[in-house]
């Protein structure tokens, strides 16, 4: 007979920032609640993002219809961060530095006139820089650079820090956060009025009951076993290449964000950066690779000579959930009790706090909020239907 735990409201498969910061927001709306991780707590694609808080600039492949839920979101941070502090004790590391888009060439900087223009269009701040002025704001940019555009509200978080400010939160509030816990399937039964989740059965054949699963559990969600073909959603992992790097001289070799076609240098602010990332399609692989390191360090050396003499702290690879729209999954699934917060893809860092509140709001019973409307499982009926059960 399988071992069966104490029975809860909610039941989150996956501890990344998603699923921290959805399971603070429900213990906070009385209901009671576990996390459920398959390794560490935030080990996967959140331990490796650079966390990159720019709704535009994240945007920039076709995912338009992603710009008002990630401007939502950004709008929430500095109360999220605030009530967090508060909350954990901890720091979360957020900066509100800026970010200098830079651009190399004529195609990088007509592709910024494109973005200025867009920028400009929805009132929001931004400033175009030539090259001269960008390096007297941030002198370690190199003589070659062609064109910038400050934009004073795209800013950072340390993903680290946020999750782990996170789960002091979680289980300060009540909740129950398990590690090594790895969720083999949905159970699902069916009484003659329809199916309806019941909870979730672990490798080790423990089953842990609950009235809602949420399924956050990144590149590996769409796989999840138990789960009906009409419930399931097509979720791919996109593998991403990234550097950690220090300055033993300590901070000051750059102040703001820098975005470059077609990564980014993120500092922390204390002398250690940021750089990254690859866009792989190369399945459940984390292997980082000469080749994707060299392409970072490449671009990176040519509009920030300086980085050439920074340490190397760590390099990694990580897998982002990605949807074929590149769009997030929100909110009630196909069956009752079934809930998503998956396929952020390059935002889940971003879309933390608007993420939360969405699924704090459908988990009360409330419908889905009308900024999270195009991002329903429903969506993928036809894709759905696709895959065998």
């Amino acid at each position: 007979m399988p071992q069966h735990s104490d029975r809860f409201d909610v039941a989150i498969v996956g501890g990344g920032i998603a699923g921290l910061a959805v399971a603070w927001r429900a213990q906070q709306r009385g209901l009671r609640t576990v996390v459920l991780e398959r390794g560490a707590l935030a080990c996967g694609a959140t331990h490796v993002a650079a966390g990159m808080l720019a709704p535009i600039s994240e945007a920039r492949v076709g995912e338009r219809g992603l710009l008002a839920l990630s401007r939502a979101s950004l709008d929430r941070y500095p109360a999220f961060v605030r009530e967090l502090v508060d909350a954990s004790g901890r720091d979360p590391g957020f900066a509100a530095c800026g970010t200098l888009a830079v651009a190399r060439d004529r195609d990088e900087a007509e592709a910024l006139e494109r973005e200025l223009g867009e920028r400009e269009a929805m009132g929001l701040p931004v400033e175009r820089l030539l090259a001269s002025e960008a390096r007297r704001r941030e002198p370690a940019l190199a003589p070659t650079l062609r064109l910038a555009l400050d934009v004073p509200d795209d800013h950072a978080i340390d993903p680290r820090a946020l999750s782990a400010a996170l789960a002091v939160a979680v289980e300060r509030a009540g909740g129950v956060l398990r590690e090594q816990a790895e969720v083999a399937r949905v159970t699902i039964s069916d009484d003659g009025t329809g199916e309806r989740v019941t909870g979730v059965e672990l490798r080790d054949g423990e089953r842990v009951d609950a009235d809602h699963v949420v399924v956050a559990a990144g590149a590996w969600a769409g796989a999840l076993d138990g789960l009906p073909a009409h419930a399931r959603v097509p979720i791919r992992p996109v593998k991403g290449q990234i550097m950690r790097l220090r300055d033993p001289a300590g901070p000051g070799l750059l102040t703001r964000v820098i975005r470059m076609q077609p990564g980014y240098l993120v500092p922390r602010g204390d002398g250690r950066y940021v750089l990254g990332a690859t866009m792989e399609e190369q399945g459940f692989d984390t292997a980082p690779t000469a080749g994707g390191i060299f392409e970072l360090l490449r671009d990176a050396v040519e509009l920030v000579p300086g980085v050439s003499e920074l340490a190397i702290e760590e390099v990694a690879a990580g897998l982002r959930p990605g949807t074929p729209d590149n769009a997030p999954v929100l909110g009630p699934g196909a069956v009752a009790g079934l809930q998503w917060a998956a396929g952020c893809f390059r935002h889940g860092i971003l879309l933390a706090p608007i993420v939360a509140d969405v699924l704090a709001a459908t988990l009360a019973g409330e419908p889905l909020p009308e900024v999270a409307a195009p991002f329903g499982a429903a969506r993928f009926a036809a894709d759905r239907e696709a895959v065998p059960s």
